[in-house]
């Protein structure tokens, strides 16, 4: 990046100090030619990421700024895609193998390992805007505006659904479990509302805010646990029913109490689905979900062939496609599945992973990507000791079958780091395309990266509420509108602030000062406080009641805050965002 000397700065009229404040009116450019210059010369333009994206919008592409957006509007469904991608084929992958090796019980997993799965992209996003590139306004409203969507277009779309189906009558949700939920997810906007209202967190402060969902899985697990003993219990006194009252016949045929438990018979145990975007307790196997494959009644063999060369092609295309951010990742994150084995990639990856980390680790020291040496030929050497280890220890046709800790454990690190490294990119993104528009980066994280990132949440939940497994598949999309969101503002940002009060330690961290984020807890807030009054007068069932309220209430909230942003109306302790960018 290019820095205007001191001299040429003094002939402007421009101070270091002014050019080193926020990257903001840079279509003013006051003091300097145009607009290049103007973000050459503040350093505050420089995002600190992979690609220089202010720079590349008024320098590389001056004179094209239609192909500019247009690259950026590419650029970022591809940031989400990659960060969405991640999660379902690397890292849920190697956690649920994790949750194996490490014999973690089903209630343990699913409320440690599985939300984490789910909630990654969030979780990441958060954790990049407050570490990466210093933007922890952005984080915030993203989880806040993805818990907001979630909470009310999610939840109000399964609500209508549901009331407007067939069973809608007979669907009755679990009152226990959704009042414990909405419960602490209250508890924890509660204590984000203190924290935002100080300004300021400890390190102790951020444990504690963690300790939250703590204390949320300890709930969670024993109940689910003193469930399952029960649910034993009378499966046992059933079983033994038939059994005490033949115990008075003298037949010599009567069956034992083998005889009187069906081997075939179902187990109501609960069960943890790994389902994409949904970290939520189900009693039953969701095998409906699964899409069959077309019979081929009523199709000749020959179109059916047809058919199948035309999904061959197009699948082949679309991983031609895939080609360019997949396989960065498949060489660098190992991979010990049956059905992906390969050991070419497997020893590629445990050479390259080291590298790509020391670059990570190089880059958040603020230095550039190839400025330590000496770092990267450490990194280099444990690469091509760990590959030699691989190529020797591993068969080309299936994966390693011992020492498998260490294959799983390697994968879940280099997938935390390519989601470090996406989300690091679409924050900067968002927040340059902020600047060039001129409008508040933080209203870009609490709609499209919000939106970005509950996409899943929204076409999972409501395919779970349209599977055929009735009152058990409900239960499962409205409990993960309220504990997916939890799981995201506790984690995510619970992570953020104990990573940057850990930085700053013993001095506090200095929390970006939002005003609006308190409207965004009002709202969200009245959506919990809708569902805890609405569901329980109609008997837990979801009505169109239910569902419209929380469509107007994120209709309010959405068209209040745009407006303001926009000037067209005023906040009460809010400054319009032209105003406040001309006095910063």
């Amino acid at each position: 990046m290019s820095i205007v000397p001191m001299s040429q700065e003094s002939e402007m009229g421009i101070s270091t100090s002014e050019t080193s404040s926020d990257c903001k009116n840079i279509n003013s450019h006051v003091g300097f030619p145009d607009s290049c210059s103007y973000v050459r010369a503040n350093q505050q333009c420089e995002p600190g990421t992979l690609i220089k994206y202010v720079e590349f919008f008024y320098c590389t592409c001056s004179r094209f700024p239609s192909l500019a957006y247009a690259i950026f509007l590419v650029w970022l469904a591809v940031l989400f895609y990659m960060l969405g991608n991640t999660a379902a084929d690397y890292f849920c992958c190697t956690l649920e193998k994790l949750s194996k090796l490490l014999h973690l019980p089903p209630t343990v997993a699913g409320v440690t390992l599985l939300p984490l799965g789910n909630g990654a992209p969030d979780v990441f996003a958060s954790i990049a805007s407050f570490m990466g590139i210093g933007h922890g306004q952005v984080g915030l409203n993203s989880s806040l505006g993805g818990a907001m969507f979630v909470t009310s277009i999610v939840a109000g779309s399964v609500g209508l659904l549901v009331s407007s189906s067939q069973q809608g009558r007979s669907i009755c949700l679990d009152r226990k479990c959704f009042l414990r939920d909405v419960g602490f997810f209250m508890v924890t906007l509660v204590s984000l509302c203190l924290i935002l209202a100080v300004g300021k967190i400890h390190l102790w402060g951020a444990i504690a805010y963690l300790s939250i969902y703590i204390v949320y899985s300890f709930v969670v697990a024993t109940g689910e646990y003193l469930r399952a003993r029960t649910r034993k219990k009378l499966q046992l006194s059933y079983a033994l029913e038939p059994l005490l009252a033949s115990s008075f016949q003298d037949s010599d045929d009567e069956p034992g109490l083998a005889g009187m438990l069906d081997p075939g018979q179902e187990t109501m145990l609960p069960q943890w689905m790994w389902i994409s975007n949904v970290a939520i307790y189900s009693h039953k196997g969701l095998a409906s979900l699964e899409q069959s494959s077309r019979p081929l009644w009523g199709w000749s063999e020959q179109e059916e062939a047809e058919l199948q060369a035309q999904r061959s092609l197009l699948r082949r295309c679309w991983q031609l496609l895939q080609m360019p951010i997949t396989l960065p990742r498949r060489l660098t994150i190992p991979m010990v599945e049956d059905s992906r084995w390969s050991r070419f990639f497997a020893v590629a990856s445990v050479t390259l992973s080291p590298t790509l980390l020391a670059a990570i680790w190089n880059s958040d020291d603020g230095h550039d990507l190839a400025s330590d040496t000496q770092l990267y030929m450490l990194a280099g050497t444990v690469g091509i000791v760990l590959g030699i280890l691989a190529f020797s220890t591993t068969k080309v046709e299936q994966p390693p079958s011992r020492f498998l800790f260490p294959w799983v454990a390697g994968g879940f690190i280099m997938s935390i780091a390519w989601f470090y490294i996406i989300a690091n990119e679409l924050v900067a993104a968002l927040v340059a395309l902020g600047e060039i528009l001129e409008f508040d980066p933080a209203i870009l994280g609490l709609t499209v990266l919000a939106w970005g990132n509950s996409m899943g949440d929204l076409v999972s939940n409501l395919a779970l509420a349209c599977s055929s497994s009735g009152n058990d598949g409900v239960q499962i999309a409205i409990s993960g509108c309220y504990a997916g969101p939890m799981f995201n503002t506790l984690i995510g940002l619970g992570l953020s602030f104990l990573l940057t009060s850990w930085r700053s330690y013993p001095s506090a961290f200095e929390i970006p000062t939002d005003p609006t984020l308190f409207y965004t807890l009002g709202f969200l807030y009245a959506t919990l406080l809708w569902a805890l009054i609405v569901l329980p007068a109609s008997r837990m069932r979801p009505s169109k009641g239910f569902g419209i309220g929380l469509f107007l209430l994120y209709g309010l909230f959405l068209s209040l805050r745009l407006a303001h942003v926009i000037g067209a109306i005023w906040l009460p302790g809010l400054r319009p965002y032209s105003e406040a960018s001309l006095g910063s």
